[in-house]
This record gives structure tokens, C-alpha cells and sequence, in this order.
């Protein structure tokens, strides 16, 4: 992770902060000298999602807000002296957007409009919402740069597209010093299988073959800890201030491509077996998603230091560690 002076006894909010990425982010700026408030989605068990698996230091220092981004007067009183706020809280699978598309509304658009009224009200710095390259769709034309035009091919995408639109307007309108982070697909330790590179991995590791959708659609992959170090460069960017900035390598893999990769790496030749289950519905599954990051690389030093093998072999050895959380045979959604 590289150093940056700016976060050094900075105030910072994460929501999201017991998620995949929200982790990993709360960590960095923990370990960059930040003082970080971690929204954690309220649950029975008091758990702190992935912060329970993080360093002694880092849960004694961390400020822990058990709540909901649907909740207005709560997510303002965790807003309260924040300087900089990093708004990762979302509902994130799209096969279950499906199923319950109001609930995507309610977290997605509902929770953002809070976020950002509370923002504005407490006359927060920097607001930086966390997008979706799934906003733009099925590529017109690759690499995909910033003014690409969005598509909703799910409920999901939908929803993000409304999010980041409010976070838009609430720039224009109010003059509210935000800035989009779009990740193109990002994987690492800590993601669930309900993302593909998981589940590949978890099947790999302990089934007699992987079972998969479609092996056609290419995504572009990077590394969790380039994608958070790329979100602290795009928050303490003035350029980066009421414009939307994508993170991605620029490089486009199909999913049987990395299917073959991961089995490579784990010293196993398997069977691919595809189901119609774990496919999306023709119309709504995105075929091609490949990243421009000019935009990234011209207002910050920010380089990948991961390629997609290496990422890989630091994630399968990590899933190896806890594959007693993954279920291969079950499909998450």
C-alpha cells in the first residue's frame, strides 16, 4: 500500500466498511494515520463483516457504527465531523437484483440520497461515491472511457446508475464536493462467491469440476489492493471533484480464459460443466467490459501493481485458508 501524507489524522467514514472492498479501504486508511468511523450494516450477531478478520490494532482504533444508510437520521449523526467520506454501501448482486429490485432502490439510491443530504448538511469535504463499470453495459466500444453511455441490463445496474446520478446532481445543485470511483471488476481476498473468481477458485479447490454460466463474457480484473489504492488517490484529487474516474487494467479476459488460468495455478485439469442457472437472462448479461483508465492515469501517479496471475495466486492461497466459508456447490447469488 502506498503512503499518502494527505490521510494522516484525517477524520474519514467508510460506509460499507464490513464489505469486501470496504474492508480493505478501511484498513489503508487506518494504516496511513487516518482516524476511520466504519459503517457496518446492523446485524443480531454484532458482527463487523470482514473487519472481524482484521489486526487487534485495527479494531481498537477503528470507530464501529452498527446502522443502516436507509436510516436519514442515523447515517447523519455518523456523518457528524467527518471530513471525508467514502460511500461503499450497497447491495451488489445482480442475480438477486432479480429477485428484489425495490430493495436495490431502497439501499442504493435511498442510502445515497442520505448519504449525500448528510454530507451536505454537515458540510463534509470530499464525498466519494463508489460506482460500477456494470453501469455502462454490454461495450459499444472498448476500451470504455468515462463517456460511454450507461445501460441498465439489470435492476442492479439500474440502481447505481441512479446513485451516481444523485451524486451528479448534488455537485451541480449544491456545489457538494464529490467524486465518482467506477471499478471495473475487482476480486482479491475476502469476496464472496457470489463473484465469479471465487467460485471458480472454491470449486477448483475442492470439486471434481467447476460449474459455471456462460464462459463467453470478457471482464476486465484488478486486484483489490490496486483498487483501493486507487480509490485514496481519486479522493485526494481536486481534479477528480464532479467527474466520474474508471479503475481497470485496460485488459479483457473471458471468464472460461480465467476458469483455465485458475485450475492452471491449482494444478488441476477439470471439467466445465454450464448451467442455465447461473446465467443471466440473455438480454440483461453484459458481454464485454474492458477499461480506460486515462483519466486515472493522467490526474495521479496511480499504477497496477498486480497483474491478473498474481492476483490470483494471492487470492487461491487465501481461499485455501477459508474454505470452510465457501460452499462450491450451492449457487450464490
Amino acid at each position: 500500500m502506498r503512503k499518502l501524507n494527505a490521510w494522516r489524522g484525517k477524520q474519514v467514514l467508510v460506509t460499507g466498511a464490513g464489505g469486501f472492498i470496504g474492508s480493505h479501504l478501511a484498513e489503508a486508511l487506518h494504516e496511513q494515520g487516518a482516524s476511520v468511523r466504519a459503517l457496518v450494516k446492523y446485524n443480531s450477531r454484532g458482527s463487523w463483516g470482514w473487519l472481524d478478520d482484521a489486526s487487534a490494532s485495527v479494531k481498537d482504533s477503528i470507530d464501529v457504527v452498527l446502522g443502516d444508510v436507509q436510516d436519514a437520521q442515523l447515517v447523519r449523526r455518523t456523518v457528524e465531523g467527518c471530513e471525508v467520506v467514502f460511500h461503499l454501501a450497497a447491495l451488489i448482486g445482480i442475480p438477486y437484483s432479480y429477485r428484489a429490485a425495490s430493495s436495490y432502490l431502497d439501499t442504493n439510491v435511498r442510502g445515497t440520497l442520505n448519504i449525500l443530504q448528510a454530507c451536505l448538511e454537515e458540510g463534509v469535504g470530499r464525498v466519494v461515491q463508489t460506482s460500477t463499470s456494470e453501469v455502462y453495459g454490454t461495450a459499444r466500444y472498448t476500451p470504455m472511457d468515462e463517456t460511454h453511455p450507461l445501460q441498465a441490463q439489470s435492476p442492479y445496474a439500474a440502481s447505481k446508475i441512479g446513485a451516481d446520478k444523485l451524486a451528479e446532481s448534488f455537485h451541480a445543485s449544491f456545489d457538494l464536493p464529490v467524486a465518482t470511483v467506477r471499478p471495473f471488476n475487482c476480486f482479491g481476498p475476502r469476496q464472496s462467491s457470489r463473484a465469479v473468481i471465487p467460485t471458480i477458485i472454491a470449486q477448483a479447490l475442492r470439486a471434481d469440476r467447476l460449474t459455471l454460466g456462460s464462459l463467453d463474457p470478457v471482464r476486465d480484473f484488478t486486484f483489490v489492493t490496486d483498487t483501493v489504492d486507487a480509490f485514496l488517490f481519486i479522493a485526494a484529487c481536486d481534479a477528480a471533484i464532479g467527474r466520474v474516474t474508471n479503475v481497470g487494467m485496460g485488459e479483457g479476459h473471458a471468464i472460461g480464459q480465467v476458469a483455465e488460468m485458475v485450475t492452471d495455478l491449482v494444478g488441476r485439469s477439470l471439467p466445465i460443466e454450464q448451467t442455465s442457472e447461473r446465467k443471466r437472462p440473455e438480454k440483461s448479461e453484459v458481454m464485454e467490459l474492458v477499461c480506460d483508465a486515462s483519466r486515472l492515469h493522467e490526474m495521479t501517479p496511480w499504477r497496477p501493481r498486480h497483474d491478473l496471475r498474481e492476483g490470483l495466486e494471492i487470492t487461491i492461497q487465501w481461499i485455501k485458508e477459508h474454505l470452510d466459508d465457501y460452499r462450491p456447490s450451492i449457487y450464490s447469488i
